[in-house]
């Protein structure tokens, strides 16, 4: 059974830093796509980023510059790293996995704009004050 477990978030004043993690689980194909999204009260969730395990990496426009994804394979883990938060990065921040036996990036690419990831972890709260 694949698991994502997240953790990280919590509340922060503007300008402040936060670190997410995404650690996967019980997954045996050996290349895996990941990615972060948020949801907003009142909005549409949104794309975060996206991260391969072969390193491949993309920002969405709206973080880039302050949020930067990486990995640990040793662990197995994602990271969300936040800095320079704003008021409205104030959201529920999720993970989400697809895995493949082989690299398919432009299969990660397409589930990442469809937002049609087949494993997603639990929400994690990030608040930003002003």
């Amino acid at each position: 059974q694949v698991l994502l477990g997240a953790s990280g978030g919590g509340s922060v004043q503007a300008g402040g830093s936060l670190r997410l993690s995404c650690a996967a689980s019980g997954y045996t194909d050996s290349w895996y796509c990941m990615a972060w999204f948020r949801q907003a009260p009142g909005k549409e969730r949104e794309s975060v980023g996206l991260f391969d395990s072969d390193g491949a990496v993309k920002h969405a426009d709206s973080v880039k510059g302050r949020f930067t994804i990486s990995q640990d394979n040793a662990k197995n883990t994602l990271y969300l790293q936040m800095n320079s938060l704003k008021p409205e990065d104030t959201a529920m921040y999720y993970c989400a996995a697809e895995f493949r036996v082989v690299r398919d990036f432009p299969y990660c690419l397409s589930v990442y704009i469809r937002q049609a990831f087949g494993y997603w972890g639990q929400g994690i709260q990030v608040t930003v004050s002003s």
